[in-house]
């Protein structure tokens, strides 16, 4: 046969071998790809309706061009079909499912033609390249890679990263960044994935990970172990706060990562164009971090809410600019690098607004309990919050408080608990009133005040609760019982409880419908 290109059929092999090591694929992808490149010639000359193949011989470069017909029982396509009937005159031995292979003779690629050969095999080969960077490139998410410049556009930076490109968007690059051609840059693989154009390397220089790479890169006790990364919080080409721990008691974390006179830190600075780093002790003891987190300002209390992930910081009145940083910067990267939200007051705010809840707490010993404001003042310094408190504690408890005895435990024992029975039986009156079931009061972990925030808010019976999120609950700004100190899981069990009769529903639902079908027809 015939050679169909404008070379010889060894110079064909000479050129399928010169791309794939050019492009580092495989010979056989650069081969196939020709091989379609060709089959999509011969479709143009003989008709788009036929199935053409061609073939490229691996060892000699001679190519074939042929029809393929199916051998079927009844015919629907007659282009690409063949009865078996007629099949078996022209072989005998076939089968419904084979072949007929039709040989056709070589045709002489015309300019266009050529043209669109030469497309395909383009196509296909850079296809096959982009699978080959994939493949290379899918398990090295996470690592920190350097390469050149290829081109910008728009602020989306393309790098060469030598056997395969990668993508440096904008929104990924620091403020103020820019590049040129041929510049030399270091990111960090955030993703390699397809997209619709093929496959995609992104990279990234505002990644957290991309500061703890760079530390690991220059302080060998990270690459060791010895020194372990715990969080990472930035602000892009602003500030960051990194928090470490030593596994050895005799190396100083802190010291390790700054290095001899800086040197280590002011390395990661330089490539991260000045970004100004605080290294800190990371602690297993939450107050603690947030206490080092915060440096350099300094801290004189700290108050946590485990339940609502909450803590808060009192700072000297001196301090609380610095505490909070400029734009709120330095609260809120010890909030991310802590996972803590962080409340800061000062001392004296913090002196105020105790004052306004020791006002608040006596008056509501003042009027619950009917005392005069020196019972109730000792109450609330002995830390006393609530009368329910008050109502169940041992009495030897509450009358060990100095300046009470026995007498006045007691009958504050009992005031407290009469007024919580009061209280309960005029709940108890305004949630029927409000026309919440009693199915709904029964459910345990819900007292009447509860029951009548509920009702207020429209939620009446087991259906309604059963309805509710969690945080429709409990949320700290809008959640319905948010007032009542109700834990997360206790909210979570609350819900579970309202729902159980959907469960319970469902099998006296299917014996039902079963004693249904067993019943004999009328």
């Amino acid at each position: 046969m015939e050679p169909m290109f404008a070379v010889a059929r060894h110079e064909l092999l000479q050129v399928a071998d010169a791309v794939a090591r050019e492009k580092n694929i495989e010979r056989d992808q650069v081969l196939e790809a020709m091989e379609q490149a060709i089959q999509k010639a011969g479709r143009s000359k003989y008709g788009h309706e036929h199935d053409i193949r061609a073939t490229i011989d691996r060892k000699t470069g001679d190519i074939a061009l042929a029809r393929y017909r199916q051998v079927v029982e009844e015919i629907e396509d007659e282009h690409t079909q063949i009865p078996l009937k007629l099949a078996r005159k022209l072989d005998p031995e076939k089968n419904v499912g084979d072949f007929i292979v039709d040989e056709l003779p070589p045709i002489d690629f015309g300019r266009i033609a050529a043209q669109t050969a030469k497309q395909v095999i383009v196509q296909k080969v850079r296809e096959a390249e982009r699978m080959r960077q994939f493949e290379e490139y899918k398990h090295r998410k996470g690592e920190i890679v350097q390469g050149l410049v290829k081109r910008v556009e728009f602020g989306n930076v393309t790098v060469d990263l030598g056997r395969a490109e990668g993508l440096l968007r904008r929104d990924e690059s620091l403020p103020r960044e820019s590049f040129r051609k041929d510049d030399r840059v270091r990111a960090y693989i955030i993703d390699v994935r397809e997209e619709p154009r093929g496959p995609q390397i992104f990279l990234s220089r505002t990644h957290p990970e991309f500061m703890a790479k760079l530390f690991a890169q220059e302080v060998p006790e990270i690459y060791d172990g010895i020194i372990e990364i715990k969080a990472v919080a930035r602000d892009p080409g602003s500030r960051a706060k990194i928090a470490v721990i030593s596994n050895d008691s005799s190396i100083d974390p802190v010291g390790a990562c700054v290095g001899m006179r800086g040197s280590r830190v002011q390395a990661v600075v330089g490539e991260l164009q000045g970004e100004k780093i605080d290294i800190i002790p990371w602690s297993p003891d939450p107050a603690t971090f947030v206490v080092n987190a915060l440096a350099p300002a300094e801290v004189a209390k700290v108050v946590l809410d485990e339940d609502a992930g909450r803590i808060e910081v009192v700072v000297p009145d001196d301090q609380l600019s610095l505490a909070i940083g400029r734009r709120g910067q330095n609260v809120r990267l010890a909030s991310i690098l802590t996972g803590w939200d962080i409340d800061i007051l000062t001392e004296a705010e913090e002196s105020e607004r105790r004052s306004e809840e020791f006002k608040v707490r006596s008056q509501m010993f003042i009027d619950a309990l009917d005392v005069d404001d020196v019972i109730a003042h000792l109450l609330v310094t002995e830390g006393f919050t609530r009368v329910e408190e008050v109502a169940f504690i041992p009495l030897d408890d509450l009358a060990s408080i100095e300046g009470f005895d026995e007498d006045v435990a007691n009958e504050l024992r009992e005031r407290a608990r009469r007024y919580l029975t009061e209280r309960d039986e005029r709940n108890t009156t305004r949630r029927r009133e409000l026309g919440v079931t009693d199915e709904l009061a029964a459910i345990e972990g819900l007292n009447p005040a509860m029951l009548v925030a509920l009702g207020e808010k429209g939620v009446k019976t087991l259906d309604d609760l059963a309805d509710l999120a969690t945080d429709e609950l409990i949320d700290a700004n809008d959640g319905i019982l948010r007032e009542h100190e109700m834990s997360r899981e206790d909210a979570d069990a609350l819900i579970m409880k309202a729902r159980a009769h959907w469960f319970a529903d469902e099998p006296a639902a299917a014996a039902k419908a079963d004693d249904k079908a067993a019943a004999p027809a009328e």
